[in-house]
């Protein structure tokens, strides 16, 4: 609509919102640091937990912040882009999630002064972009090497601390066998792939019941009572396709008007299910692992053979049963040959708990291991898989790349004093952005004195003082005592990775947000009414009478 010079033209649909400049800058940053504050009080080893309830009343505890994030349902479009940071460092690293969140998070509150001061987003960006350069060069440069198992099972340890996996003996435990399962899947060059390493878990017992399964647990049981409960030297055949009487692939309807046709028919139909079972016994094969259905016949047949029997398995399943044993999928049992089974030491149903679970174990260098999870309840065993989850990746990170940077806070407060140096040596506008960076560097051991009931300030001055000296860089927060003290030597060690991702990601995230000047938002559409209760609706959706 037009109108005279002093009336607008209206371009917008109505309803739609509109912020732009300042205002739409500190929508998005308050926003973002709302997520930031979200998850910071979860920071580190004295961090709290947080529990979560759905809509259907499940139940999450936990303090890993990506899981926080994830459960969370987060609506401003700033705050998910917050949200895509601590799935990143998930995905990359598997820990470190909180601190990039926190990180991002206090870079855009620090940039709230610069904003304020008219220093333009785009100056702001340059420098937190050459600050961020910066910092991954002073982060290798602080780095140490880290190949031994010993550095390993520090890594490991460092990761479960704070989460709720028991006392030190339980972490020491986990630690050994997140290093065994490691070790046990990586390739030459050392990189890990986690779907490798299979969680399994069972209500009962306690964590210290948690064990390493070199091969595979499978939570099915035997297809038939009849069957062997246990099979040593197993071979193993595996099939993505039902083990029945093949089905048409249209519809079709066969009519059979004499009676000895219809014994005819019985009986060949019967024939090519002992023909099916025929064909794998003569391989060999007596464990047979299926994704699909086993007819009651075939069962039948497998049991009187003596072959273990298992259906309805998941891909996922017989993937990693044939990366452990190295036995080939086959899509038909007719044409199955002795080189496509796979070998293992034992194939056994245990009981656990009320429920029957396939063992796959003594597999020779198999490249698929499992953690066999034990705990008191639901809750605690679920917390410690995410444990593991985090853990496994950290020592794979470390496998892959062999450097490690102290923890406690010690890489954060180097990064801070080493930064603020660089920036006066920048000059120009983005030296201010450059010396808030640093500034916002100090966050993570602040919280981490916060978390723990300390006087931060404290902390930080103790902290700067330490690393003035020689050997400085390696110097953390004491979350008992608030004292400075070397990481490295009290075994407290982070994968460089984690550190470089979380600087890198949060400054990515910190930049997108401030170079938005303009938010439009679209009028959100109604909800939908239920079918049949429009206007003039009455009981039951029907027309009032």
């Amino acid at each position: 609509m037009y109108g005279n010079s002093n009336q607008p033209i209206i371009v917008l649909k109505e309803g739609t919102q509109r912020s732009k400049d300042k205002e739409a800058q500190f929508n998005n940053i308050d926003a973002a640091k709302a997520v930031a504050d979200a998850v910071r009080s979860t920071l580190g080893p004295k961090g709290m937990d947080k529990m979560m309830v759905n809509t259907i009343g499940d139940v999450v505890i936990t303090n890993d912040g990506v899981t926080i994030l994830k459960e969370i349902d987060v609506q401003h479009p700033a705050a998910k882009m917050v949200v895509e940071v601590a799935k990143t460092q998930d995905t990359e690293c598997g820990d470190g999630t909180t601190t990039s969140v926190v990180l991002a998070g206090e870079l855009l509150k620090q940039s709230e002064d610069l904003i304020n001061a008219n220093v333009h987003p785009t100056v702001i960006t340059n420098g937190f972009n050459m600050a961020a350069e910066k910092a991954v060069k002073i982060l290798e440069d602080i780095s140490v090497d880290a190949k031994n198992d010993k550095m390993l099972r520090i890594v490991a340890d460092t990761s479960l601390t704070g989460k709720a996996v028991g006392e030190n003996s339980d972490k020491e435990h986990l630690s050994e066998l997140i290093v065994k399962a490691a070790k046990s899947v990586a390739d030459e060059k050392g990189k890990v792939d986690t779907k490798d390493i299979r969680i399994s878990k069972k209500v009962g017992g306690v964590i210290r019941d948690t064990y390493l399964v070199q091969g595979v647990v499978i939570d099915k049981e035997l297809v038939h009572s009849r069957m062997p409960k246990k099979m040593e030297k197993a071979k193993i055949a595996l099939f993505n396709c039902p083990l029945e009487v093949k089905k048409t692939e249209i519809d079709a309807q066969i009519q059979i008007t004499d009676p000895a046709r219809m014994n005819a028919f019985l009986a060949e139909e019967e024939a090519s299910m002992k023909r099916m079972v025929d064909a794998i016994v003569a391989t060999g094969a007596n464990v047979v692992f299926c994704t699909k259905g086993v007819d009651e016949l075939v069962q039948h047949y497998l049991a009187k053979a003596g072959v273990m029997g298992y259906r309805r398995l998941k891909e996922s399943d017989l993937e990693a049963i044939a990366k452990a044993t190295g036995a080939t999928i086959s899509g038909n049992p007719l044409e199955i040959t002795k080189k496509e089974l796979g070998s293992a030491g034992c194939v056994e149903e245990r009981l656990v708990g009320e429920d029957g679970m396939a063992f796959i174990t003594g597999c020779k260098n198999p490249k698929a291991v499992t953690v066999f999870v034990r705990g008191g309840t639901e809750h605690v065993i679920e917390e410690i898989e995410r444990a593991l989850n985090d853990a496994i990746r950290t020592v794979g990170v470390t496998l892959e790349d062999g450097k490690v940077v102290a923890g406690a806070g010690a890489p954060e407060v180097e990064l801070s004093i080493r930064l603020s140096k660089y920036a006066s040596s920048v000059g120009g506008r983005e030296q201010l952005a450059i010396e808030k960076f640093a500034k916002a560097m100090e966050t993570v051991p602040w919280t981490l004195a916060e978390n723990a009931g300390l006087d931060p300030i404290d902390v930080i001055i103790r902290m700067k003082n330490a690393h003035a000296r020689k050997n400085g860089e390696y110097f953390g927060v004491d979350l008992d005592t608030g004292e400075a003290m070397n990481a490295l030597s009290k075994n407290i060690i982070e994968p460089l990775r984690v550190k470089t991702q979380a600087v890198n990601s949060a400054t990515e995230v910190a930049n997108m947000i401030l170079r938005i000047d303009d938010v439009i938002a679209a009028r959100r559409a109604p909800p939908t009414p239920p079918q049949g209760a429009g206007p003039g609706a009455g009981m039951d959706g029907m027309p009032p009478m």
